[in-house]
């Protein structure tokens, strides 16, 4: 009964009904019909005119955004804990050719505009430092708390009167959408987010991520970075139909939806043992030695995530059983 990580997770049903309906010859690239379908399909869903990009990974993703939106020389305002300092390798430097990470704090990986403000009035105004040019959050966060929309517009503002970019990594925003029950454009483009890396692959997707630009920003630049990175598949029509299968009646919602109640039921257990409140599809435990050892005879496996305390995630497609089991097993504890 494993809760590692929902990249683990199985692919729908309805993502390989739609990968065998592609599976015929088309244009190459990003020439095909299923591509052309993309900008509309996402702009109907964002409320606005949107442009949609598919690449293989978040990682290429976040990393083709802030590159629009940061040049070289720039710097780029993130939590200490954020995917795009601890977990990509160096992908947003490599991508933006050297824009520097500035780090700064929050309980939970949740940012503030005065945790922000800190980090930029910090910087001074001399050719010798680094000039901030944008600002990245993670929805939900790494410790799966979620950004309201006015938490997220308190932040556009700032990033609006600092003439910072906005970037939101979205790995798990489907979660956080179907936690705040709000519109996608609530927690994006009306609160000031200029480019959002929108992850499918954690949902039920097979290999398919989305960057979407907001603002009818010029998209040829990260067309280009991306085949410069070596990310534009001569077959992305596989890509294409598997966004597209999975905003099909809402499959991205309900399948977000699935696994916050699932991670819902194993909090409820959980109690004082919660290190922060669950709010999406993580659970994070502050349990000790023995109860790791207890649990993991019993079958259920996760993260150790920092010391004294574990990550579990569910997903789409976890086994109701196991969850309870988990649940029953938590409440013996």
């Amino acid at each position: 009964m494993r809760f590692f990580s929902d990249n683990a997770a199985a692919v729908c049903p309805e993502v390989m009904s739609a990968l065998a309906a592609a599976n015929r010859p088309d244009i190459p690239y990003d020439g095909d019909a299923w591509s052309a379908r993309l900008d509309t399909a996402f702009s109907q869903l964002f409320e606005t005119e949107v442009r949609a990009i598919w690449v293989t990974t978040g990682t290429a993703a976040n990393a083709l955004a802030l590159a629009e939106l940061c040049p070289p020389y720039g710097g780029i305002v993130c939590h200490r804990d954020a995917h795009i300092q601890l977990d990509e390798c160096g992908a947003p430097e490599f991508y933006t050719h050297g824009a520097k990470l500035l780090l700064a704090d929050g309980e939970g990986a949740k940012l503030s505009p005065a945790g922000v403000a800190a980090v930029l009035d910090a910087i001074g105004s001399e050719v010798h430092r680094v000039r901030p040019a944008a600002l990245s959050i993670t929805n939900g966060t790494e410790y799966g708390l979620v950004y309201t929309p006015a938490e997220v517009a308190a932040l556009g503002n700032l990033c609006r009167a600092r003439g910072l970019g906005f970037h939101l990594d979205g790995a798990r925003f489907a979660n956080a959408v179907a936690a705040l029950g709000c519109s996608p454009a609530d927690l994006s483009w009306r609160a000031g987010v200029d480019a959002l890396s929108f992850g499918f692959t954690k949902n039920g997707g097979l290999c398919t991520e989305v960057l979407i630009l907001f603002g009818g920003r010029d998209i040829e630049p990260s067309l280009f970075r991306r085949k410069r990175g070596g990310h534009l598949l001569s077959k992305g029509r596989y890509l294409a139909t598997q966004l597209l299968a999975m905003l099909e009646d809402d499959l991205w919602l309900r399948n977000a939806r699935t696994a916050n109640r699932h991670a819902a039921r194993i909090a409820a257990a959980a109690g004082d043992w919660l290190a922060y409140p669950v709010e999406i599809n993580e659970v994070f435990l502050k349990i000790g030695s023995d109860q790791v050892r207890t649990l993991r005879d019993k079958g259920f496996d996760f993260y150790d995530w920092v010391p004294g305390e574990v990550r579990l995630v569910t997903a789409w497609d976890s086994d109701p059983a196991a969850i309870e089991a988990l649940a029953v097993a938590l409440e013996e504890l």
